[in-house]
């Protein structure tokens, strides 16, 4: 799947789910505008597909947001703005956001906040309070307790927004938990061919390596790291896009033995009120929407932003931008992704990034990832659903 697709896939979830989720259960909550629907606006990758709120096409490029935004505040007056698909895609519309006095669901990004300290941006990605390195604590925690402990480490990630974010936090967590960097190195994010990093990354025989990396080049990384027979004990972290059913199926049994982040996974401590629900209705649309297949990674928490921005609307019985940013600020929500409460930087109050482990697919059949077992939750221990098979050739077997 590439990274255009994945995008899509999250603007056909946010789009199927927006009105159902602001309708609201309460009468006479907005009596001087009965009449008048609440207008939801986004920039989204959504070419040629009929849509029912005010979505423009952003063509997956961060040059199109402000234009976008503008447009949905100016012209089409919306109430309420959403942001498009990742970190790339949220950084251009925080300055927007921020002129504005917008209140401002941000969708899975990594860290977009950390400059600008906004506080009406609330961020549906549990990242955690620090997510740069919340991103990949999980990871390096999981790999300390291997015994005999992983020494040396590989870092290895795209030249772009999230990876250069993901890459900075990890070389944090290197020297927390006293691994040594024996490569560190990006590539541009137009690389097709990668094959040449894997025979790098193999030639200094690194213990762990983690990999932030968009969807295009996980699939490249995962298959050149098999053609090279690069193995070392512990291999993935940061892999946007093996979560992605299309991804999933295509690579099958070569992604046993990997960890690697997650958010959801269908494992039995995970099951939150409605999450089955919404993913039973999503799957029947999904088909005939041309998404993906299960949903597990991107639909779910999208719903969930546009979940907590229709509470908050209702609780606080106000559309004034900043009422309803307190109102997000200061309490907890139910959501189909569990409890979520954000704190002082719009990000998760407390980190819930799961490293799961791939185990035991055997062919390409999209029937065996519906149940668990094949994503293993390793962490957070809360969540815990198995052990790790290590080192990684083991899992391989």
């Amino acid at each position: 799947m590439t990274r255009r697709g994945a995008m899509k896939l999250l603007g056909w979830a946010l789009i199927g789910v927006i009105a159902g989720t602001l309708a609201f259960t309460g009468t006479g909550v907005f009596v001087a505008r009965a009449a008048d629907p609440i207008k939801i606006g986004l920039g989204m990758a959504l070419t040629g597909r009929p849509v029912e709120v005010i979505a423009y096409d952003d063509q997956t490029n961060a040059a199109t947001v402000p234009g976008i935004y503008t447009k949905l505040l100016d012209v089409d007056k919306v109430d309420f703005v959403v942001s498009g698909y990742g970190t790339n895609l949220i950084a251009p519309l925080m300055p927007i956001a921020m002129e504005r006095k917008l209140t401002i669901m941000g969708i899975l990004g990594l860290a977009n906040n950390e400059k600008y300290k906004y506080p009406n941006y609330f961020q549906i990605q549990p990242s955690g309070p620090d997510p740069e390195a919340n991103w990949a604590t999980g990871f390096f925690e999981i790999a300390a307790r291997q015994n005999p402990k992983p020494q040396t480490i590989a870092l290895v990630g795209a030249d772009a927004e999230y990876p250069r974010h993901a890459i900075a936090g990890a070389r944090e967590l290197v020297k927390k938990f006293g691994f040594k960097t024996v490569y560190d190195s990006s590539y541009p994010p137009s690389t097709v061919d990668y094959t040449p990093i894997a025979r790098a990354i193999k030639a200094t025989n690194p213990d762990v390596v983690f990999v932030a990396s968009y969807p295009p080049d996980s699939v490249g990384m995962v298959r050149a790291a098999a053609e090279v027979g690069l193995q070392p004990k512990i291999f993935g972290g940061g892999m946007v896009g093996l979560q992605f059913t299309t991804v999933m199926t295509s690579l099958g049994p070569m992604l046993n033995g990997i960890v690697n982040y997650d958010f959801w996974a269908p494992e039995t401590a995970m099951m939150f009120p409605g999450i089955k629900e919404f993913f039973a209705e999503y799957q029947k649309r999904a088909k005939d929407a041309g998404v993906d297949t299960l949903g597990y990674y991107l639909p779910p928490f999208a719903y969930s932003a546009v979940q907590i921005l229709g509470l908050a609307i209702e609780s606080s019985k106000s559309l004034d931008q900043q009422k309803v940013a307190d109102y997000i600020r200061s309490n907890e929500f139910s959501t189909i992704v569990g409890k979520v409460r954000f704190g002082a930087n719009g990000e998760w109050a407390k980190s819930r990034v799961l490293q799961v482990q791939y185990q035991g697919i055997k062919g390409t059949d999209v029937e065996q990832f519906r149940g668990p077992g094949k994503k293993v939750v390793l962490y957070p221990e809360e969540f815990k659903s198995g052990n790790m098979i290590y080192p990684y050739s083991a899992a391989r077997k």
